[in-house]
């Protein structure tokens, strides 16, 4: 009994004191990491440093900080850091090894911050999707779809295929296609086409951004006429939805006809 004792007020009772300190000070320290990623956040406000950047830079400083802490309290219990910090290095390796994917991400997404194809808010398109982009975060970047739908897309194929911004611009060009048939007057098409795209009160009139209406092809079937306004970026579904209702409008007032695919059905009496 004696023995147990002296066990314990010699071994077990500093132990528990030293595993109830580190405890301490991971609470401690997590409340620390906490204060200190308060503070670079807002001083990355202040910058105004791109959103994309700031979550980015804010991902990266909680890791750095939280492995700080983790060695602070190994050395703390008296474990060694130098066979650790080899055991690390050698498991770090092997990891990097079997996770090329993510290290590839983590580059894409360095890369993405440093170019800035594109920002937090701004529409793209990329590899086959499309949707406003909502956060650039370490190894992946994520984009809402107009039907509410949420992509993660990896930073590391975005880095590396075709990005397609609609938003980088101020302005916008609609270009559409009519096709009439051989039949129609063309002057007559080509003004009512002209007069659509210069009523619209969001398209632009401007000598860089005229109305352009010309025959684009003689196609099977039809004249096709190419028709091109420009907009405002923001305005540019609107104005494109209102362009076709319009001139389909202006065509029948107008007895100007829009061919179709027609099947004609032969039957013969046996």
């Amino acid at each position: 009994m004696e023995a147990f004792w002296a066990f314990c007020t010699a071994t077990l009772i500093p132990a528990l004191i030293k595993i109830l300190i580190a405890l301490v000070i991971f609470w401690l320290g997590n409340k620390l990491i906490k204060f200190i990623l308060g503070l670079t956040e807002k001083a990355m406000g202040k910058a105004n440093l791109d959103a994309g950047v700031q979550s980015f830079l804010k991902s990266a400083l909680k890791i750095v900080l939280f492995v700080v802490l983790v060695f602070i309290i190994i050395s703390y219990l008296g474990i060694a850091t130098t066979g650790l910090a080899a055991l690390f290095a050698s498991a770090g390796v092997t990891v990097g090894l079997a996770l090329q994917g993510s290290l590839s991400n983590l580059a894409g997404g360095v890369l993405i911050l440093i170019l800035k194809p594109f920002k937090v808010g701004e529409y793209i398109s990329a590899c086959g999707e499309d949707g406003t982009v909502t956060s650039i975060e370490i190894l992946c970047t994520k984009l809402i779809t107009t039907d509410n739908k949420v992509v993660i897309i990896p930073n590391g194929a975005l880095a590396n295929g075709n990005i397609t911004n609609y938003s980088r611009e101020e302005f916008r060009r609609v270009d559409l296609v009519f096709g009439v048939s051989y039949d129609s007057d063309l002057k007559l098409v080509k003004n009512l086409l002209q007069q659509v795209g210069e009523r619209h009160e969001l398209t632009l009139k401007d000598e860089e951004h005229p109305v352009t209406v010309f025959i684009n092809e003689f196609g099977a079937s039809s004249i096709d006429f190419g028709f091109r306004v420009w907009c405002n970026n923001a305005d540019y579904w609107t104005v494109k939805w209102a362009m076709m209702e319009q001139v389909k409008e202006a065509f029948d007032a107008n007895n100007i006809e829009i061919p179709f695919n027609q099947l004609d059905v032969h039957m013969q009496n046996q």
